[in-house]
């Protein structure tokens, strides 16, 4: 795979970072303690090589990796090369890899799909060929067809390895690949591991914090860490002969890479033993700078090559339109599934709408053409904005998140930006939502028009489609930096209810509240779709003549009922005379023309879509802004 030996070498590196993680308004004024966390560490690691880096919590382990792959935001010291070139985000992100602790993949798709479906250069056959052999050497070709969702701790961490071998990296980093596994599947990842190493001609660096002793004829070399110090760095096999010559010696039948990882640890089970420990693990900081250096570089493996021949690295980016294709395939594939987290998705996006307006048709479709059909025709405008809002809302905080996730993991990597997220996500989501809004407005249209004027209908579902893309546009907007899902969806959701409120003219009639209210409902889209919904339902032909209270009482005469409201009294009976009688009430303000003005139907269908327009919009623009460093860390880790 890769015909050159590579060399990554690390040169009296310093970090300063934050020590303690601090409270969101700490990390937005830059008001966290900081301190020094790795401190002149030097190492090397050639291809073929594994390195295990070793200490306990709070070591450093995870910042050097973070180091090395240019992630972390503090000052850093020293030198980072690749070949004698410095590490830039853009080398790392082109030529090598980072398995991080977590990783959140893509549900319903299955492991040979996640593998398939990572962008890389490779496509067609040679990519499939690619997949299979990074199954075989994983161990994961029989659960090729298994979701991820049903894979073990085991097989899901070797997939998590698997997707960074696909792009074939020249160092492959990885945080604690062996958390929480029992010792044979330990066992089998650190050989998985080794192998892949030698066979692809990557240097692998690891971390660890609990090795075992049958991981030893594996690492090629080992870096002890204590609180950023180092305390060994160099061959595994060496580090015996180090510590004998230092007058450390491990016992007999004792885990060497456990007994000096206990010695490179603070005891703080007390006072004594913590200065004691203290004492001892700086003493052995100073030996080895003094005396490591002749074991810094031992190794039964080396470069072919001298060590100033640089092998040209960059290899340019992927195209962005073979990425976008990979990722909406992938959408795509994770959606039609006919696993379980498949027909989810696809039933919450295609059928939970048509749902919820067809117990809507239950509750309204004895409605009769009485007086009290005024309120019952306005209450399903009403339920159908709030549920066409409410259900975007719910759909996204529950279908949007993990895709999101994984564009911020994937992001982080270089494989792709925000606008190619967002432009496949919607790719996605908009036909979906589209064929979903006209099947509920063909459930509930009847109760209100008739299909004999297919235009109406349309117009109706149009609405309704364009309210549930803003909503859902909305929520989107959120979770950019909202992680928790209840939390952006009660969020929402308030927003929408003081809309529905205040600019619908359902709850409370328009011409009815002050002024700089009522100025504040032009920045809504309610406003302007419940205007369009009230004028379609209530001036239609049905509505046009007066209507008799019950079967028991007749509205006919009209000039009663109008000189009854022009004086103030309320009929008891026949409150509005006719449909244009209802919407006056609720929309109409002093000198206002309600025809020409709030309810004109191609300025509200025409401003209702550009509210959604720009909502979309300025999604994109916003994915593109640079978040701070700690609001997207809580998505990739």
């Amino acid at each position: 795979m890769i015909g050159s030996d590579y060399t990554l070498e690390l040169s009296n590196v310093f970090y300063s970072g934050p020590v303690e993680p601090g409270s969101c308004l700490q990390r937005i004024i830059g008001n966290i303690k900081t301190g020094v966390i790795l401190k002149d560490v030097s190492m090397s690691v050639h291809s073929g090589e594994v390195l295990a880096v070793l200490g306990s919590k709070g070591s450093g382990k995870k910042a050097l990796l973070d180091v090395i792959s240019r992630r972390v935001q503090g000052p850093v010291r020293g030198q980072i090369l690749l070949n004698n070139q410095p590490m830039s985000v853009c080398l790392f992100q082109q030529r090598c890899g980072y398995v991080t602790h977590k990783c959140d993949l893509i549900e319903g798709l299955t492991v040979e799909q996640t593998l398939y479906y990572t962008p890389t250069k490779l496509t067609g056959y040679l990519k499939r060929s690619k997949v299979k052999q990074v199954m075989a050497d994983l161990a994961l070709s029989q659960v090729s067809n298994r979701c991820i969702e049903n894979l073990t701790k085991s097989e899901y961490r070797r997939l998590m390895i698997g997707i960074q071998l696909i792009k074939d990296p020249v160092i492959l980093l990885l945080d604690e690949p062996t958390w929480d596994l029992d010792p044979l599947n330990t066992y089998l990842v650190v050989s998985i591991l080794s192998n892949a190493a030698k066979k692809y001609g990557s240097a692998v660096v690891l971390t660890m914090e609990k090795p075992r002793s049958d991981v030893f004829p594996f690492l090629d070399r080992v870096l002890y860490l204590c609180l950023g110090d180092t305390v060994y760095a160099g061959g595994t096999r060496q580090m015996l002969e180090y510590f004998d010559a230092i007058e450390f010696p491990c016992p007999q039948l004792e885990n060497p890479l456990m007994y000096y990882l206990c010695l490179s640890t603070v005891d703080r089970r007390s006072r004594e033993r913590f200065l004691e420990s203290n004492h001892q693990i700086a003493e052995l900081v100073e030996k080895f700078k003094i005396e490591g250096n002749i074991y810094r570089k031992g190794t039964t493996i080396g470069p072919s090559h001298p060590p100033e021949y640089k092998i040209p690295l960059l290899l340019g980016k992927i195209g962005c339109f073979n990425v976008a294709w990979t990722v909406y395939r992938r959408l795509l594939a994770a959606t039609l599934s006919f696993k379980q987290s498949g027909v989810k998705q696809t039933g919450l996006r295609l059928f939970l709408l048509p749902l919820y307006f067809f117990i809507l048709w239950i509750f309204y479709h004895r409605m009769e053409t009485f007086q009290h059909t005024f309120i019952s025709r306005s209450g399903l405008i009403f339920n159908s904005l709030a549920g066409v809002y409410f259900l975007a809302i719910v759909n996204t905080v529950l279908l949007y998140p993990i895709f999101r996730t994984r564009y911020f993991q994937e992001s982080q990597e270089g494989l792709y930006g925000g606008t190619v997220f967002l432009l496949t996500y919607n790719m996605l989501s908009i036909p979906f939502s589209f064929i979903s809004s006209l099947a509920a407005g063909a459930i509930v249209f009847p109760l209100i028009g008739s299909f004999e004027n297919p235009m109406e209908y349309l117009y109706f579902s149009l609405i309704l489609w364009a309210c549930y893309m803003f909503a859902e546009q909305q929520t989107m907007a959120t979770l950019m930096i909202v992680k928790d899902h209840l939390l952006a969806a009660i969020f929402n959701i308030y927003i929408v209810c003081v809309c529905l409120t205040l600019s619908s003219g359902i709850i409370r009639s328009i011409k009815g509240l002050q002024d700089w209210l009522f100025h504040l409902t032009y920045a809504t889209q309610a406003r302007y779709a419940a205007a369009f919904l009230n004028r379609q339902v209530f001036l239609n032909v049905e509505l046009s003549k007066p209507l008799a209270f019950d079967i028991k009482h007749n509205c006919t005469n009209m000039n009663l009922i109008e000189t009854s409201l022009l004086n103030g009294n309320v009929n008891p009976y026949c409150r509005y005379a006719s449909g244009q009688s209802f919407l006056s009430e609720r929309y109409t303000r002093e000198g206002d023309n309600i025809f020409n003005g709030i309810l004109d139907s191609d300025l509200n269908i025409g401003i209702t879509f550009a509210f959604t327009l720009g909502m979309i919009i300025f999604n994109m623009f916003l994915y593109l802004v640079p978040l701070p460093a700690f609001v997207k860390a809580k998505f990739r880790e």
